[in-house]
């Protein structure tokens, strides 16, 4: 049976510079490979190591990207190995088959949404009454799904995500801060819903998972076996779960360090 392998990418596979957390001497820095080029800019990273290791991993498993990136966002990452056959964009809520949406997938997470939480509209207009323009950079709808703030994240008062992750949650959404990113998301809308369906269609009797946010979460307790980076909401709040693995790495060490145990188990060697 095909073994299934689903990870998050921004700040757990492939990393920003910003996010890269190179801490050693430059002359031992490892050998980068960018990703994704947007406005003709570099923009995400893996190393080299990483690189192989995904392609190794793509010929060993079912490999399936899982991102709170929109269709257009992540059909602009160029990931090295074989064409993933499935990926999963919008935290759930488009299920590309070859590249391409799957209609009916997308048609029922839209019906869930209609009935188990309030309405798109209603958390945009809160978000444009009560975020302030002196640190709010962007107001972002993704797919017409959720929302998302781009923010100065030095000015950004943590008491407003607070209250606002208080709205969300009498209203049926989430709220994770990312980076220079606040979103606000609807419960319905999981990593998790779509794995397991992409496991259904293949098959696959052993699934594998990683992620370093709080949206990262559900997919994580979905999956058999998860790793956690040392960065990122995941580690900062010192979030874990049976079968979940932190590991220490942090930037893009850590994505190397979990494309390896990934094939580890894969392979079916020891785990850390």
């Amino acid at each position: 049976m095909p073994v299934l392998v689903a990870s998050d990418l921004d700040r757990t596979l492939i990393y920003s510079a910003a996010a890269l957390a190179l801490t050693m001497p430059d002359a031992r820095a490892p050998r980068l490979l960018c990703v994704e080029v947007h406005e003709s800019r570099p923009l995400s990273y893996l190393t080299e190591t990483a690189a192989q290791l995904l392609t190794d991993l793509g010929d060993a498993a079912v490999f399936v990207p899982t991102t709170t990136r929109t269709r257009k966002q992540y059909q602009r990452i160029n990931l090295p190995g074989p064409a993933p056959a499935y990926a999963i964009c919008a935290n759930g809520g488009h299920l590309l088959v070859d590249g391409v949406t799957d209609p009916d997938w997308h048609a029922g997470v839209l019906a869930r949404l209609a009935d188990e939480c309030a309405p798109l509209a209603e958390v945009r207009a809160h978000l444009e009454a009560t975020a302030d323009p002196l640190w709010v950079r962007k107001h972002r709808v993704a797919e017409d799904l959720f929302a998302y703030l781009v923010v100065e994240r030095e000015l950004l008062p943590e008491e407003w995500v607070k209250e606002l992750g208080a709205w969300a949650e009498n209203r049926g959404w989430t709220v994770s801060l990312q980076g220079r990113k606040v979103y606000a998301v609807p419960k319905p809308l999981t990593k998790s819903a779509a794995v397991r369906e992409v496991a259904r269609r293949t098959g696959a009797e052993l699934t594998l998972g990683a992620g370093d946010s709080l949206l990262d979460a559900d997919l994580l307790l979905a999956v058999d076996r998860g790793w956690r980076p040392g960065h990122g909401e995941l580690a900062e709040t010192e979030w874990t779960a049976p079968g979940v693995t932190a590991l220490p790495e942090r930037g893009v060490a850590a994505g190397e360090r979990i494309l390896r145990e990934f094939l580890r188990s894969v392979r079916g060697g020891p785990s850390a």
